[in-house]
């Protein structure tokens, strides 16, 4: 999601291309819930593509909960509440559209009730080799010499931590995490101000601080005043 983000999304099969602009279109309302997509002809006339690659891009589009295809009335757009809201592509298009508060809220909401837990979860079991990648990842936020290198560092430095939980299933809520990091790149990157780049990286590093003490709530509410910290800027750019 965050390379896809830095490189503009350029380079794209026939088929992705086909997803993505119809996924989009999906999200931002062009096609709303509840009616049918254009007929298949039309779809490959506009986008010139075979029958072949818009069926499986239709495929992919109807995985990731947002249309249903019906024999012989069409394709039909679902309820957002079909929508896999975990999918990197569905959380990327809320992006691009355009997010606001409540998007926001809602993001921050769920990374409250996944990332402290883990957070909570490494005290009691990270190793020290695992204690020693996520310093390494702080240390690369604090030395980012580019947006870019600021992001990825803290990118790395999350899913580092969800892996040091030794939950697996922790590592499968990444794209929540990478969604917030592409929306805080966006709107407002720590990059180029220093206090606020110093602080956001000071403020990882206490919890792998707390991590490394074996206190729990430390380390759990170290991560819950960076979600809070971030939640608090990006709502700040569209108030």
């Amino acid at each position: 999601m965050l390379t896809s983000t830095f490189s503009g999304r350029a380079s794209r099969s026939q088929h992705s291309f086909v997803v993505n602009e119809l996924g989009k279109e999906i999200v931002l309302g062009t096609y709303a819930c509840g009616t049918l997509l254009p007929k298949d002809n039309e779809l490959e006339e506009r986008f010139g593509v075979s029958r072949t690659v818009l069926r499986e891009a239709m495929k992919t589009l109807t995985a990731k909960g947002m249309i249903v295809p019906k024999a012989r009335i069409g394709t039909r757009v679902t309820n957002r509440s079909h929508w896999n809201m975990f999918d990197a592509d569905v959380l990327v298009w809320h992006i691009e559209t355009g997010v606001d508060v409540t998007f926001l809220r809602h993001l921050s909401d769920m990374r409250h009730a996944i990332e402290p837990y883990a957070a909570r979860l490494a005290a009691q079991r990270a190793s020290k080799d695992e204690i020693a990648e996520l310093y390494k990842y702080a240390d690369e936020m604090s030395n980012a010499d580019s947006n870019e290198n600021f992001a990825l560092a803290d990118l790395k430095f999350h899913l580092a931590l969800h892996g040091a939980s030794g939950n697996p299933f922790m590592l499968s809520v990444g794209n929540l995490i990478e969604a917030a990091l592409v929306t805080s790149f966006k709107m407002s990157s720590p990059y180029g101000e220093a206090d606020r780049h110093v602080a956001t990286a000071n403020r990882h590093r206490l919890i792998v601080e707390a991590i490394e003490r074996k206190d729990a709530d430390a380390a759990s509410s170290a991560m819950e005043q960076v979600i809070k910290e971030g939640f608090e800027r990006l709502s700040s750019k569209l108030s």
